[in-house]
């Protein structure tokens, strides 16, 4: 019996060191292009060539990130990220705002506010998930031009927000789902009007949701870069044109402490959101995002 036991017990610990290892193999071999930017990035030019970049750096040296911050040149101005990464802070705050605000708004018209037609025009919505980028290229820049926004900031905000309204609404539909018609039903009863309930019912129940669809639309619009090549230029490109530029813009030897470090600026507001509110993210999408 006893044999039995440890014999199992065996079983166990080989079964779980074999899961935990290609675990950790799996996520080495997952991290291994960020740990190639990141020391890279902390290494001088002349180690770089003169050694290889898997290894750790002999100096750590903060230059290459000052240098694609502040003085890296995207086409013929040597300014570095910094007024690049400031547009996309621009274009994302309000784009997501305005975009998860019309979601949620949809949301709650399609499940608490029936009306006849309602699943067609939610199928409609539901339809734009599946367009491509490029399919809707012309049609935007074309109303994008009758409005004066071509090459614009605000242009791009409107883009992104458009583009954005049919993955939030899906987000919240299929939460206010969830949520029973009662409520709505007895605020009705109360007094409560349509932006009552809504403000005062709806939103705050739908936090989870608010979490996911700002994620998820943040992310989005923060690492698009076909939009923003397509309807910006110059001075009002986003951080992803100008990360585009800097790499392709060589003088002299090929820079890769400052490509490094200039991919690490732009990818660092993500990551920061993805390890502050990754568990949210994952809290929001079980709490009924994808039920319905």
């Amino acid at each position: 019996m006893a044999s039995e036991y440890g014999s199992a017990a065996r079983s166990r610990m080989i079964g779980r060191a074999f899961i935990y290892g290609s675990l950790v193999l799996l996520a080495a071999l997952y991290l291994m292009p960020l740990w190639v930017m990141i020391t890279t990035s902390l290494k001088s030019l002349d180690e770089i060539y003169g050694g290889s970049f898997i290894g750790l750096p002999q100096a750590v040296t903060f230059e290459a990130w000052g240098k694609a911050w502040s003085q890296a040149c995207i086409g013929t101005a040597c300014t570095g990220l910094k007024p690049y990464f400031i547009n996309s802070l621009m274009m994302v705050v309000p784009a997501v705002l305005l975009s998860t605000g019309i979601g949620a708004l949809n949301g709650y018209v399609l499940t608490k506010w029936r009306f006849r037609g309602a699943n067609l025009v939610f199928g409609l919505i539901l339809f734009g998930c599946f367009l491509p980028f490029q399919a809707v290229l012309l049609p935007m820049a074309q109303v994008l031009g009758k409005l004066g926004l071509s090459g614009t900031i605000p242009g791009l905000v409107l883009v992104h927000t458009v583009y954005g309204i049919c993955f939030t609404t899906l987000f919240f539909r299929n939460y206010f789902v969830t949520i029973p018609d009662e409520l709505t039903k007895a605020a009705q009863i109360d007094g409560a009007g349509f932006f009552r309930i809504f403000f005062s019912i709806m939103l705050p129940a739908a936090l989870p949701i608010m979490v996911v669809s700002c994620i998820w639309q943040f992310t989005q619009i923060w690492n698009d870069f076909l939009f923003g090549v397509s309807f910006t230029a110059g001075e009002s490109s986003p951080v992803t044109v100008a990360l585009n530029n800097v790499v392709n813009v060589t003088m002299g030897r090929k820079q890769y402490n400052v490509d490094m470090a200039a991919a690490m600026i732009a990818a660092l507001p993500t990551l920061v959101v993805y390890v502050v509110a990754g568990r949210y993210f994952v809290r929001g999408l079980t709490a009924g995002a994808v039920k319905g």
